[in-house]
């Protein structure tokens, strides 16, 4: 049986632009107005090359009506998984230690 490929993951910036505004046909320079907030913010979140910051979730969240939970989630969950993929190695290399276990 052949390893199960590995979903591409996936930056929040990506999900802002697919799921929010191509389908309520909000530009970038709209959002950043509504936010109040730079457009370069925006678009460079929408283009994976920053992060959303607790500021950035806090608008977005009441702009779109979602938690602020909702989006530094998708930027943890990003996060986590892009450090897992550069440092699967040196990760792999320390042992576990069990709650109990004797040193």
């Amino acid at each position: 049986m052949s390893a199960a490929k590995k979903l591409k993951n996936i930056h929040p910036g990506e999900v802002l632009l697919e799921e929010f505004l191509r389908p309520l046909h909000i530009t970038a320079y709209r959002l950043s107005r509504e936010l109040a907030i730079p457009q370069t913010r925006v678009s460079a979140i929408i283009k994976g090359k920053r992060r959303i910051t607790a500021d950035t979730a806090l608008r977005l969240s009441r702009f779109f009506g979602t938690t602020p939970r909702f989006w530094l989630g998708l930027q943890d969950d990003y996060d986590l998984e892009e450090g897992e993929t550069m440092k699967l190695e040196e990760l792999n290399t320390i042992r576990h230690h069990a709650a109990g276990e004797a040193e």
